[in-house]
């Protein structure tokens, strides 16, 4: 086996949703660092323009800023249209968009129920519908779906993100059995506690040290680290990897510090 490095390979373009911040800016810093072109897809426009304009900017590949609410159906269809016009090879996506609850069980409503699985489930399949002849036409195609490691711990504080996290994880683990008949790998990546602005507001709240004291790396993790991962799972380095979680929590799930 040839045991050239492969994390640009291919060199087809991905589309990352949420990639105006945190994991998915991250993402696409890391996809584009190795040459791949990128589509920030964002419900802010104005965010992922400017993302995308600093990214084409320091590592020269194309890239293309979407605005779109990911809680609409029919806004799937042009974004891709347009993603398609400026970049026409498609080979890769990152699904990392998000939003959080923190109301525990007292602040589900019908609606946040609806906004958090609309935004971190249901795209997943709609979008990858809409992708399938791009996929089919660029052999290495694949994709990465963001879940979290609250997708295994308990949390009272964010029941809805956490029942869309766990999702995630059934639904790459059913979607890879299909996909794999089209050779399109799919797997997901569980973050811990990274330092996105997600995650910010907590840790300026809570006490110094209250996440890090049960991580066994005894630190946040970075957005870039993350990044990481996602490339190496879109590239032909992880070309018989699928249907997987990859946890990058620095040591957090398996930790039993109090």
């Amino acid at each position: 086996m040839d045991m050239t490095p492969r994390l640009n390979s291919p060199c087809t373009a991905v589309v990352i949703t949420g990639g105006a911040s945190g994991i998915g800016r991250a993402s696409a810093q890391a996809l584009a660092a190795v040459g791949r072109p990128v589509a920030l897809w964002d419900i802010q426009e104005a965010s992922a323009q400017r993302a995308a304009t600093d990214i084409a900017s320091e590592y020269g590949v194309p890239t293309a800023a979407v605005g779109i609410d990911l809680r609409d159906p029919q806004a799937i269809a042009p974004a891709l249209d347009t993603t398609r016009a400026k970049l026409p090879r498609i080979g890769g996506l990152v699904h990392a968009a998000g939003v959080v609850d923190t109301g525990s069980l007292e602040g589900v409503t019908p609606q946040t129920w609806d906004d958090g699985v609309n935004v971190h489930l249901r795209p997943i399949v709609l979008i990858i519908q809409a992708m399938m002849e791009d996929f089919r036409a660029n052999p290495g195609s694949a994709v990465v779906a963001i879940a979290s490691i609250n997708a295994t711990l308990g949390n009272a504080v964010n029941p809805i993100y956490s029942a869309a996290k766990g999702g995630i994880l059934s639904l790459v683990r059913s979607l890879a059995d299909r996909l794999a008949q089209d050779k399109i790998r799919i797997n997901a990546v569980s973050p811990g506690q990274i330092l996105t602005p997600m995650l910010k507001p907590s840790v300026e709240h809570l006490p110094p040290g209250f996440f890090e004291r049960r991580i066994l790396l005894e630190r946040l993790g970075e957005p870039g680290e993350v990044g990481r991962v996602v490339r190496f799972l879109l590239s032909d380095e992880a070309s018989y990897i699928t249907a997987a979680e990859i946890v990058v929590d620095g040591g957090n799930i398996s930790s039993q510090r109090q």
